[in-house]
């Protein structure tokens, strides 16, 4: 990498930290803003927030590794994702909104009570806290193969620089730099692909040179089963991860909860066919790559094939989309802390601003043990095992049964409670104990079973046991305040703040691809996208310039 690639890389920093400043003062002026960012955000970004945090889940690193070593297996694992989407849309995401809840945790204290509520936070953030370890790992990860840096430093780097603009903006914060995160990810890997194929001679020479079975969906180790049992997996984590609930919740009606969830599914409709590409591709420029080595496989592709300044805005996409991610997951956290364990344990009539700057000081502190975990991932058999191990383990536990609840009246605390603890210790037994134990080790395939179906199982049961007792839960039931009018007007305003904030940081990123585009010698596809970006965001600022003069002209009459 050069200076330049090093330069472009801290501008697009600098802008991810901008943002989440512009919001520190709206965010600060009441925790609905700062929690909820006005409780109407546009559907739009809640879905490209969602997409971007989702996927970027270690994607380049995790499915990139798999995408190197299987080809279209990675594809066939990332399309469970977008039929969870459609899914999560059509029986899931409004129902929450139909709770008049803004976040799980309220949810789940106005139904069940405050035992179920602290349970099920506590254990939120705990996942929460080896998750988000897990990806900054993949953002270091990244960097680390691309520089002269240390993993350790590449690490620490990425996760100061994520802590500060995740304090500062609150849910607004983070659901801007995600859609600016998306637009810079977005426009890396469309310039990559064509010089890619380039690389090895077009499309038919890719086909041609790949290896045997390159093109099968499934395999010993992802066959069909661990297709159908991730998919009800990603069912449970897309409609239950309380990072995700928030999108769905945030917005005005159902019907734009139910629009969140099915753009995302779409998306990953497309998504997965172009992101997983690039490592395939490179599995035929240089097919030596062993074990933990395949991880790299997407940043050693975009060094062979890049000049200089181009890896510099991919490098900066690549960790944009992952960190997106975990400044979701750690937002998240503050929220959790600040408003289900700080205020309604400990201190009760703890006023707004009090609470604000408890989830702030939190979230330093949250990211702080994230980046300690996260410089430990390799001693615990590296990043894929990290990831798909926790998904199995506690996904399932933690987020089908508050899912399940949704639909049922017979589910009670004690319930909700009992089958996540049993689930949790059932996997962590086939996990840990079993294998040394009794000599049985669980595949892939049978650990995500487990850890999704055996929840389930257990919750049909009482469901069952429930019906002949003739227990009943009623469903959560919330009565809009009077003062909604004033709070419709306070969302508008941020939404129309926000937008433009977004709009105006993309005419920017817009113009640095552009300019590097025409700088590089291989900059011809740079340069049109960054136009094309420009011309999009212009087109949205024009929009709602001339919504925000109707408006006006319908209030003076």
């Amino acid at each position: 990498m050069t200076n330049l690639d090093f330069g472009v890389m801290s501008i697009f920093a600098v802008l991810m930290v901008i943002i989440g400043l512009v919001f520190t003062v709206q965010s600060s002026k009441s925790s609905k803003s700062f929690f909820e960012a006005g409780g109407q955000t546009p559907w739009w970004i809640n879905s490209l927030s969602l997409f971007i945090s989702y996927f970027s889940a270690a994607t380049f690193v995790v499915w990139g590794s798999i995408a190197y070593r299987y080809g279209l297996v990675a594809n066939a694992i990332q399309f469970t994702m977008c039929l969870s989407g459609f899914v999560t849309a059509i029986f899931i995401a409004g129902r929450w909104k139909k709770t008049g809840a803004a976040t799980a945790a309220e949810y789940l204290g106005k139904r069940f009570g405050r035992t179920a509520k602290q349970y099920y936070s506590y254990m939120v953030l705990l996942y929460s806290l080896v998750s988000t370890a897990a990806i900054l790992y993949a953002v270091g990860k990244i960097v680390y193969v691309a520089t002269p840096f240390t993993l350790e430093t590449c690490i620490i780097a990425i996760g100061v620089t994520i802590i500060i603009y995740t304090t500062g903006g609150g849910l607004w914060g983070v659901l801007a730099t995600d859609v600016v995160q998306f637009v810079i990810l977005s426009a890396s890997v469309i310039i990559i692909i064509p010089l890619a194929l380039g690389e090895v001679g077009g499309m038919q020479n890719f086909f041609r040179q790949a290896p045997a079975k390159f093109f099968q969906p499934f395999n010993e180790e992802y066959n069909v089963g661990f297709m159908l049992s991730f998919f009800i997996y990603q069912v449970v984590y897309v409609a239950g991860n309380w990072s995700y609930v928030q999108r769905y919740t945030s917005v005005s009606t159902t019907r734009n909860a139910k629009k969140v969830a099915y753009l995302f599914g779409a998306l990953y409709l497309i998504a997965p066919v172009i992101w997983m590409l690039p490592p395939m591709i490179y599995r035929v420029i240089n097919p030596g790559l062993q074990g933990t080595e395949a991880e790299g496989a997407y940043m050693m592709l975009c060094q062979k094939i890049l000049p200089a300044g181009l890896i510099g805005l991919v490098l900066s996409g690549m960790i944009a989309a992952t960190a997106s991610k975990a400044n979701t997951t750690i937002n998240t956290a503050a929220i959790i802390f600040a408003q289900d364990i700080y205020k309604d344990i400990f201190f009760k009539k703890s006023s707004e601003k009090r609470t604000i700057l408890v989830a702030r000081i939190f979230t330093v502190l949250f990211g702080a043990g994230t980046i300690g975990l996260a410089i430990l991932v390799p001693a615990a058999g590296g990043i894929v095992e990290v990831v798909l191990s926790t998904a199995a383990i506690a996904g399932g536990s933690l987020f089908a049964p508050v899912i399940y609840s949704l639909f049922s009246k017979r589910q009670t605390s004690f319930s909700l409670i009992f089958i996540s603890v049993a689930s949790l210790l059932v996997s962590l037994f086939f996990k840990v104990v079993s294998p040394s134990l009794l000599g049985i080790t669980l595949s892939r395939t049978m650990e995500t079973l487990l850890g999704v179906v055996f929840p389930i199982v257990m919750l049909l049961i009482f469901e069952a046991y429930a019906y002949y007792s003739q227990i009943a839960t009623p469903y959560l039931e919330i009565i809009p305040e009077g003062t909604a009018k004033s709070r419709n007007a306070a969302a508008a305003k941020q939404n129309i703040f926000g937008i433009k904030v977004i709009a105006l940081s993309t005419i920017f990123v817009g113009l640095g691809i552009a300019i590097l585009g025409y700088l590089a010698e291989n900059g011809r596809m740079a340069f049109v996208v960054g136009i094309v970006i420009i011309l999009i965001a212009a087109a949205i600022l024009i929009k709602q310039r001339f919504n925000a003069v109707k408006n006006a002209g319908v209030e003076a009459v």
